[in-house]
């Protein structure tokens, strides 16, 4: 049992800690080679290796305490009655605010209760309350206003006060008192440890290393359905789909497991040997024969790398099947070392090799079959398919938002070779997860939205593993195209690209952690007045790790804490509504999230009807861009209800109903997307018009006056430009869409125009000064 994993135990058991529970618990932090990890038990085959941690593990970090919110205190009556008056005297108000602040700007005063855990703003805080406290109540308890009285007539000393001050203070800011505790909850430096029944086995773990398309997953793969038993673990419902299948048609009786679904292939439901699932899903305490482990570069992911650290210290499975770029092998080795676990290492080629092109596409009259644009915004995608619908060739299209069976139904009609689709446009999406027959990989832009570490959103180059995972996805082993090709959609892309790709993959440095729903209750024990947002904000500030891991992001977790914290649910509840995977930039999803909280507070069951209700089913097929966005929102909607369902079954009754319905969603989607050109026409002909979207990128990101572009770039969004008005875009628009004219002989005639009208410009002032010139000899005639 983990050091954190005793301190729960014995929290929860004795609901505070002991002098001698803290000095026990201290003294097991470090746990040295060849220890066993509970002390007076010994476990065979456990060895655990102690490792050097950072400065946090001597002298922990000072606490945030812009994230300690006072607790308001009843101005009651004391218990004491008027005791102290009638002791001695009433005091007097005046004199007692001098003595006060006398009291305040004692540096001495300051400095004792720096070392109790007030700083500067706490301090402040403090006094300003207790200084309120005294001047506003009627009457004191007896043993301060004593002190207080002895004080005022020169009979006391005015650092007497300071016990009464810290005793307000930590009534205030209850955290000061347990500090120690809430550090040692928050204590994240062995995570190692959190996993008993992983420690009490000897695992073998095996990297598969290689770039996309190397085989090292299907490597992988064989040896997990040869096992007797075993648990795939990957990044995208879409992967664990293809691994269920794939070992079912294999003869290999195989379950699945999703935030949002589980299929049991017995079907009285007994569980089967082999599962597949998300990697969040994966059981730690199942013992399996084989695990693997896909995407492990994923381990450093800001938001979900915790479940890739939990996958792989946690699993109990005799093997261990690691997939992923070769830039996280020494960090997976040094991982292991805590462990006391060696790494065996299987390096991959690439089965089919692509090449970067000399010269980028610059017009989608280029384009040519087989070809994948590579956009990084829905704007993009719906723009170019448009584009290219007009140049009367059909697109696949395929973005992150879109439901699993609406991207594998894109993705067989663009690897059909009977359709007449042949070009597809897609985000980032296709990077993992789908099977794709792409001869060549056009990145339509090389700057991609992200999020940096304050939360902001920034635009980014891609960086180059990104780059190589979309790359990679050129030219597939199992497709007619055995070799790939890249390049860019614009000619200043393409220097760019081949730099990108030229570097070597950023080592992987570091993994990510995630506070528990224990420790979480832990800290609410503690603080039982704080909110949840609050609660994680603290655990977070207090939190130590050493150099090997870092707390993911939880800026979405307290957004939906934030968003629920007035509906009075308990705390575990609570947690488990703000793990759920939604999309908050979703304004439906996030009210549906609301409501669903809303309703299970009043512990009345979300049932068909009500959700029908909620959504307005049916739905009637989208007519434009909008209402296809709706759609995927209410489908994303049904996943959150299928999610909660398997945490609240008894709240979510109509897991049956609600798929089925969900399933004719998708089928209302797919349609919709299959016609996405018709819609984008009628949500906005002036915007979607492919002239017209040129006039209006360059209102809107211009380069100068006369500087238009034509399809978005990347590095300061670089594209085709043409100067000079624009023409009547009707005319213009039908001869393209017609094929009758391309846009670069547009471009051509708007410069052709455009000279000619200077010209006339030009002798038309000529011929005007003429004209001026004649008058005024005529008018000196005249005058003659």
């Amino acid at each position: 049992m983990s050091v954190n994993r005793c301190v729960c135990f014995v929290s929860r058991l004795q609901r505070h800690f002991n002098s001698r529970t803290a000095r026990i618990t201290t003294s097991s932090c470090h746990v040295s080679s060849g220890s066993s990890l509970l002390q007076g038990q010994h476990r065979p085959g456990t060895v655990v290796w102690s490792r050097d941690v950072s400065s946090n593990s001597s002298s922990p970090k000072p606490p945030d305490t812009s994230l300690f919110v006072p607790v308001s205190l009843k101005a009651d009556a004391s218990a004491d009655g008027g005791v102290g008056i009638e002791l001695t005297q009433p005091l007097d108000k005046n004199e007692l605010l001098k003595v006060l602040n006398r009291f305040y700007k004692r540096k001495e005063m300051q400095k004792l209760a720096a070392d109790s855990g007030l700083d500067a703003r706490l301090f402040h805080q403090a006094f300003i309350s207790f200084r309120k406290y005294i001047l506003e109540m009627t009457s004191l308890p007896a043993d301060l206003h004593i002190i207080l009285n002895d004080i005022c007539c020169g009979a006391g000393h005015i650092d007497d006060i300071y016990p009464y001050f810290m005793r307000h203070a930590k009534q205030i800011f209850p955290m000061l008192d347990c500090m120690d505790d809430l550090r040692k909850i928050s204590d994240l430096r062995v995570p190692a440890n959190w996993y008993p029944e992983a420690r009490a086995i000897q695992r073998k773990v095996i990297f598969h290393a290689g770039p996309t398309n190397s085989g090292k997953t299907y490597h992988a793969i064989q040896r997990y359905l040869a096992a007797k038993s075993g648990v795939y673990c990957g990044p995208l419902k879409l992967l664990a789909h293809e691994i269920f299948e794939k070992s079912n048609d294999a003869g290999v009786p195989c379950d699945l497991v999703t935030g949002e679904e589980r299929t049991f292939v017995d079907p009285e439901g007994r569980a089967a040997g082999h599962v597949a699932c998300t990697i969040e899903m994966c059981s730690v305490t199942t013992p399996y024969e084989v695990a693997v482990i896909d995407e492990i570069q994923m381990i450093r992911d800001p938001s979900r790398g915790w479940a890739w650290t939990r996958a792989l210290l946690g699993l109990c499975a005799e093997e261990i099947h690691v997939c992923g770029e070769p830039a996280a092998i020494d960090f997976i080795k040094e991982l292991m070392f805590t462990t006391g676990e060696e790494v065996e290492v299987h390096n991959y080629q690439r089965l089919t090799p692509f090449s970067i092109l000399d010269h980028a596409v610059e017009s989608l009259d280029n384009l040519r079959p087989g070809d994948c644009i590579v956009c990084f915004s829905k704007n993009d995608i719906y723009s170019i398919s448009r584009q290219i619908e007009a140049r009367g060739q059909e697109c696949a299209v395929i973005y992150g938002s879109l439901p699993p069976g609406t991207k594998l139904s894109q993705a067989k009609k663009f690897n059909d070779p009977d359709d007449p689709c042949k070009i597809l446009v897609a985000t980032d999406a296709i990077g993992m997860g789908l099977n794709l027959s792409i001869k060549r990989i056009i990145f339509n832009s090389l700057v991609k939205p992200n999020v940096n570490e304050k939360g902001e959103k920034q635009m980014e180059t891609i960086s180059t593993s990104q780059a190589l995972q979309i790359a990679g996805r050129a030219g597939r082993f199992s497709s007619k195209f055995k070799e790939g090709e890249v390049t860019t959609m614009h000619r200043d892309d393409l220097p760019v690209l081949k730099e990108i790709l030229s570097h070597s993959v950023d080592p992987i440095e570091t993994a990510g952690l995630h506070p528990t729903a224990e420790q979480i209750e832990m800290f609410a024990y503690h603080l039982p007045d704080a909110t949840l947002s609050n609660l994680v904000d603290i655990f977070v500030s207090l939190s130590q790790v050493d150099g090997l891991y870092f707390v993911c992001n939880i800026d979405d977790f307290k957004f939906l804490a934030d968003m629920i914290q007035h509906i009075p649910l308990n705390l575990r509840s609570r947690y488990v509504f703000c793990t759920a995977p939604i999309n908050k930039k979703q304004p439906f999803v996030c009210t549906s999230f609301l409501k669903f909280a809303r309703q299970f507070s009043r512990d009345e069951p979300l049932t068909f009807d009500w959700v029908c209700r909620h959504i307005s089913w049916p739905l009637a097929p989208p007519k434009n861009i909008k209402d296809l966005v709706h759609l995927e929102a209410v489908h994303d909607v049904l996943d959150l209800y299928l999610w909660l369902s398997y945490r609240f079954m008894d709240m979510f009754p109509d897991t049956a109903s609600i798929r089925e319905i969900q399933r004719e969603l998708d089928d209302i989607i797919q349609q919709g997307v299959r016609n996405i050109t018709r819609l984008i026409r009628a949500s906005d002909p002036t915007v979607t018009d492919p002239l017209q979207a040129q006039s209006n990128r360059h209102s809107q990101t211009g380069r100068g006056t006369g500087s238009t572009k034509f399809l978005t770039g990347s590095r300061g969004q670089r594209g085709q430009r043409a100067s000079g008005q624009m023409m009547d875009s009707s005319l213009a628009s039908r001869l393209v869409r017609d094929g009758l004219l391309t846009p670069d002989l547009l471009q051509q005639l708007q410069r052709e125009w455009s000279k000619d009208q200077k010209q006339d410009n030009s002798s038309q002032r000529a011929l005007d000064l003429e004209h001026q010139s004649n008058n005024k000899g005529k008018r000196k005639k005249k005058k003659k």
